[in-house]
C-alpha cells in the first residue's frame, strides 16, 4: 500500500469513529497526477446527495503534460464507490448533530487501485484541541529525552 497524501487537519479537528476504504471515480490525467503526488486532502469532506457519496474540496492539481484541451476541473466534486448499505449506514450516523464524513488518506491499494480512506468524525471543541497539542508535545519530549539518553549509553 503506497499512501500518496494524507489529511493531518482532519485527526487534529475531529474525532475518529469509525473508518471506511472507498473507490474513487476519477479521470484518466487524474490519477496520473495523484501519482504524481499533486493532491491535497486537507479542506475535503465527503457529502452524501441523492443516495451517492461525494467528495468536495479535494484538489487534484493537473499536470503540465496533459492535453490543453481536456483539463478535468482541479476540485470537482468526485463520486464514491460504496455499497449501498454503507452509503446508508453513514448518511443516518452523520445525520446526529456534530458527525461529520470526512477523508483521511489517498492511497494505491495492492493492486494499484486508487482508494481513499473515509472516517465518521465528531468535531472537538477548542479544549479538546488544546488537550491534544499539550500530548503531542509531552511525547515529543519524551522521544527527545529517550533519544538523548541512548546516545550517553
Amino acid at each position: 500500500m503506497k499512501i500518496v497524501a494524507t489529511n493531518k487537519k482532519a485527526s487534529f479537528d475531529f474525532f475518529i469513529l469509525e473508518r471506511l476504504e472507498a473507490g474513487i471515480e476519477l479521470k484518466g490525467s487524474e490519477v496520473k497526477a495523484i501519482r504524481a503526488g499533486k493532491v491535497n486532502l486537507k479542506d475535503s469532506f465527503i457529502k452524501i446527495v441523492r443516495g451517492e457519496a461525494f467528495l468536495f474540496g479535494a484538489h487534484i492539481a493537473t499536470l503540465a503534460t496533459t492535453n490543453l484541451h481536456y483539463k478535468p476541473d482541479e476540485k470537482r466534486p468526485r463520486k464514491l464507490l460504496l455499497h449501498k448499505k454503507e452509503i446508508d449506514k453513514l448518511f443516518g450516523k452523520s445525520q446526529i448533530t456534530g458527525n461529520s464524513i470526512v477523508a483521511l488518506k489517498l492511497y494505491f491499494n495492492v493492486r494499484n487501485k486508487v482508494k481513499l480512506e473515509i472516517a465518521l468524525a465528531k468535531g472537538k471543541n477548542l479544549h479538546d484541541k488544546r488537550e491534544s497539542l499539550k500530548e503531542k508535545i509531552q511525547k515529543r519530549e519524551i522521544a527527545q529525552t529517550l533519544k538523548e539518553m541512548q546516545k550517553n549509553r
